[in-house]
């Protein structure tokens, strides 16, 4: 189990939803935030509401020299958890270039971005802690989700890739993959979002993993078992299924 308390983690993607909620979990356990998103104000709002210490660095993850200096500025740390995302519901038949860069460039690109300023550093220190999170609809290709469910299957394979890499060194790498989240972008959604978790709820999860030694946590464990089964299915019958 790990020992929370004095500890510094980096979270990107804090300013709402499941990020704000991870950030009050961690300040009730003592560790101490940078907390970074966009949204200067929601930063320093959620900062002000924090029982524990926090910084508010605001960043734009699209912006490789703002990560890079944001980095360096932060210095030393015990971990970082990437939780910036972009969402918007669409797939082939009504394609938006536009939305289809963001999502990647966030969601995929924003992650490599952060993982390449701070992991080096960790790994000279042999020792760091680095949370990505991907999503169940990671697994594999869902309909109308093209361009969110390529960017999460990224950071999915990412993770992976770092923890065969690290695995046997001071540096943990963890990965969660969380179902539907109660928050602003699900809300764009015109569907039935079956398991649909609180922010506080899916936070209470990620941290009880988190606290752990175990690689990966697709939750909530039932709806899980559908996208993670889906893997060893052949495509007609995927397709059939879920097309």
């Amino acid at each position: 189990m790990r020992n929370w308390s004095g500890q510094r983690y980096w979270l990107v993607g804090a300013s709402e939803g499941l990020g704000a909620a991870l950030a009050q979990h961690l300040s009730r356990m003592g560790v101490s935030l940078i907390l970074s998103a966009r949204d200067e104000d929601r930063l320093n709002e959620l900062g002000r509401a924090l029982p524990g210490r926090a910084e508010v660095v605001p960043l734009d993850v699209t912006d490789a020299d703002a990560v890079a200096t944001a980095a360096e500025r932060i210095g030393d740390i015990d971990g970082i958890v990437y939780l910036a995302g972009v969402y918007w519901p669409f797939g082939a038949k009504d394609w938006s270039v536009e939305k289809a860069i963001a999502t990647a460039d966030v969601n995929f690109t924003g992650a490599m971005r952060l993982v390449g300023a701070v992991m080096p550093g960790m790994v000279r220190r042999n020792r760091g802690h680095i949370v990505l999170t991907g999503s169940l609809s990671g697994y594999r290709g869902m309909p109308e989700s093209a361009a969110y469910s390529a960017s999460k299957a990224g950071v999915m394979a990412l993770a992976e890739s770092l923890y065969s890499d690290l695995r046997k060194t001071g540096v943990q790498v963890q990965l969660l993959n969380p179902g539907f989240i109660r928050t602003r972008l699900t809300a764009r959604n015109d569907f039935r979002m079956p398991f649909l978790m609180e922010p506080e709820e899916a936070a209470r999860i990620c941290v009880e993993h988190m606290s752990g030694h175990a690689f990966k946590r697709s939750f909530p464990t039932l709806f899980s078992w559908v996208f993670r089964g889906s893997v060893a299915l052949p495509d007609g019958v995927y397709y059939r299924l879920f097309g």
